[in-house]
């Protein structure tokens, strides 16, 4: 069967990460948020995928190639253009990026499933299109409860007894909310709701094409599969995901790496002083990462590859990408820090004198070339 992801956006509400990296390449627990999705399509069937891309599309290209790897065929739909060298994205929005690859080469010849590539989910996608055909729906939207106090982060999906949807609210207050089932941005569409969408026009699927499927009367269903979602929407989420997944909360995403001791998982060659150390699981600790004695980690925390941890940090609950080095003095906590910049689980910008930092480096830089160190 065939597939779309979505991976064109910007990804604004996750930055600073996605000034360096497309939104569907996070990692989440070692690896790309997109891989977890790839595989998933491939587990039921869904081996010719296409993905729009954008923002930084070679980061994508260059790791998901032909898709070979994952037994699965990828392809790739690029929006934009180049000018004196640089790429300019042009993005189409997501149900233009979808008729975009139809008129190049007829794509879409079947029933069909869209997918946004920055969630994790756990859903029987076999089972939702078996239960899109049953309803004889030309689109179907796979929706999940929430609570209600929840409802005003998502669009709304409001439906009648049979489950065929009559309306949308986007993110209405939990009093004017008529529903509490939310669309989770997984679509199986039939490919006569192509012609639904203009063309060469910048287009959404959420708020112009299904607002068009539901005023022109045509049968349009919700499924209502339970499933695990995580929306990687923002930095919050992100570091939610984490930590839901660090305690096993997510079982389909097994812990990386070897369990040396309980709730501690360690890559290969890593140089950690266990003995004089304080390490609260759960802890991953990436390969190659050198953990000095007198250093305190409390999990749920995620520590790359090649990261140097200097006696006398305090790390906790927090995420620390690979060749970062955290210095002696320095208290991270509820935290991301990646690269050059250092956020609090809310996407907040922290200077050094917030957070007792003494610096969050690169690694590789050695340690003599930093004033302090």
């Amino acid at each position: 069967m065939k597939a779309m992801i979505l991976a064109a956006g910007k990804g604004t509400r996750v930055r600073p990460l996605t000034d360096e990296i497309p939104k569907p390449m996070i990692p989440i627990i070692g690896k790309p948020v997109m891989e977890y999705l790839v595989e998933e399509l491939a587990s039921h069937g869904f081996n010719d995928i296409m993905i729009n891309v954008s923002h930084l599309p070679e980061k994508i290209e260059s790791y998901f190639g032909n898709g070979e790897r994952f037994g699965v065929e990828i392809g790739y739909s690029f929006e934009g253009y180049i000018e004196d060298g640089e790429i300019k994205s042009t993005a189409l929005g997501s149900a233009g990026g979808i008729k975009r690859i139809q008129e190049f080469g007829g794509f879409f010849d079947d029933t069909f499933l869209v997918v946004c590539g920055d969630a994790l989910i756990d859903l029987d996608l076999t089972q939702a299109v078996r239960d899109h055909w049953k309803s004889g729906a030309i689109a179907s939207i796979c929706t999940l409860q929430v609570d209600s106090e929840q409802v005003s982060d998502y669009g709304v999906v409001v439906t009648d007894e049979n489950n065929q949807i009559t309306s949308f609210q986007e993110k209405p207050a939990p009093a004017d909310a008529l529903s509490n089932s939310v669309n989770t941005g997984v679509y199986i569409f039939e490919p006569a709701v192509l012609d639904l969408i203009p063309s060469g026009q910048n287009y959404d699927i959420g708020g112009d094409l299904f607002p068009q499927i539901v005023a022109a009367g045509l049968p349009f269903h919700a499924i209502d599969i339970p499933f695990n979602w995580i929306d990687i929407g923002r930095i919050s989420d992100y570091w939610e995901a984490n930590q839901k997944i660090m305690q096993q909360q997510l079982r389909t995403i097994p812990m990386p790496g070897t369990e040396v001791r309980p709730g501690i998982w360690v890559g290969l060659n890593a140089s950690v002083e266990f003995d004089d150390c304080e390490i609260t699981g759960p802890v991953y600790i990436g390969s190659g990462t050198r953990v000095e004695a007198g250093a305190k980690i409390t999990g749920p925390t995620w520590i790359g590859h090649g990261c140097h941890i200097r006696s006398g940090a305090d790390i906790s609950q927090s995420i620390i990408f690979e060749y970062t080095r955290i210095g002696a003095a320095s208290i991270v906590a509820d935290s991301v820090a990646f690269g050059r910049f250092f956020v609090d689980k809310n996407g907040k910008k922290f200077e050094s004198e917030d957070m007792h930092l003494d610096w969050v480096t690169d690694s590789r830089i050695p340690a003599e070339r930093l004033n302090g160190s």
